[in-house]
């Protein structure tokens, strides 16, 4: 009989770390996205506004992949005032050739975590100066954390600003942040003041209206917005699209309908025939990225379900070579 392999976030997390294995899955990702006949539908979403709750389902086929990915992922924005996390979730991994399903991932929303900052780790990769060093991150949840960690992978970073609407949480992630990173990471109280000098600005909350303004962007700078991931949600000034050099989507499919970018054609700010670079052309050779040092960039990332078919695809195979998770027959 098929076996199915259950593995828990404790499982994940000891074998698929933020690291560079997982930067270039997930560049490889965009890159498939780019290059091959990826099937990847509409994102379901479900929102349950009483609670600030959301649920959104994600999945892609890659053609050549023995395996697929369907996740089921809910973030409640209040549960962090009664204790609880606010994004949580699970991923179903499914044979590409019978359909059967191989694993259950029981990540608590870990994999999502990982994928999406790795994700900012290929767009500062592509996009962000050679020799960026100073890093901004609006806000002070995981994806702060993780957003850091990851850019540092990719950049020489140096120095860190936090800034978060509870200065006291900037403080706290900034202190964790300055002992693992072993450089400076320092709370504002004031945004720009944060984001002015910067070289990479990385906006990670779930903010309905803007949090980073047009006026502060400055030559050179580039900017990862990874929260804006429903229709609502908006936190760069829709006049910053349109003042940047080079504006990149992870899906204009989906940035369109409900990134950064539909915030900006909303408003008339740019053009409806725009023609906007993906960061999978971009990987691929297609588009140009950066060409020079004093171009304003900004990378509006939704997440795509090929993010989390490579990264179930991924934990899958670590977990067979590392005989992690416990396997039930089907």
């Amino acid at each position: 009989m098929p076996k199915m392999k259950i593995l828990t976030e404790r499982d994940l997390r000891e074998i698929v770390p933020l690291d560079l294995t997982a930067v270039q899955r997930v560049n490889d990702a965009f890159l498939s996205l780019a290059t091959q006949a990826v099937v990847m539908p509409p994102i379901l979403r479900l929102d349950i506004p009483e609670h600030r709750g959301e649920v959104d389902v994600k999945t892609a086929y890659v053609p050549g992949l023995d395996s697929f990915a369907i996740k089921i992922s809910p973030g409640f924005f209040d549960n962090p005032k009664i204790g609880l996390p606010s994004t949580n979730g699970m991923m179903v991994l499914f044979s590409s050739k019978t359909g059967l399903v191989e694993a259950l991932l029981l990540d608590n929303g870990y994999l999502t975590d990982v994928r999406t900052a790795a994700a900012g780790a290929v767009a500062a990769k592509y996009l962000a100066r050679n020799d960026a060093s100073v890093a901004a991150v609006l806000g002070a949840g995981v994806q702060a954390r993780l957003q850091l960690k990851a850019v540092a992978l990719v950049r020489p970073i140096r120095e860190a600003r936090i800034w978060a609407r509870d200065v006291s949480k900037a403080k706290i992630v900034a202190q964790e942040l300055s002992a693992q990173l072993k450089c400076s990471v320092v709370a504002y109280e004031d945004p720009i003041r944060a984001v002015t000098g910067s070289h990479i600005v990385i906006t990670t909350t779930p903010a309905d209206k803007p949090i980073l303004k047009a006026s502060w962007l400055e030559p050179g700078q580039h900017v990862t917005a990874m929260g804006s991931d429903a229709e609502h949600k908006n936190e760069i000034e829709p006049a910053a699209i349109k003042r940047a050099d080079l504006y990149v989507a992870d899906s204009l499919k989906q940035t369109r309908r409900l990134g950064e970018l539909h915030h900006a054609l909303a408003q008339s700010v740019v053009r409806e025939d725009e023609n906007f670079a993906e960061l999978g052309e971009i990987v691929a050779g297609l588009k140009p990225g950066r060409t020079n040092d004093l171009q304003v960039t900004i990378a509006d990332l939704t997440g795509t379900g090929i993010q989390d078919t490579s990264i179930a695809s991924l934990a899958f195979a670590r977990s067979v070579a590392a005989k992690v998770g416990a396997e039930f027959e089907s």
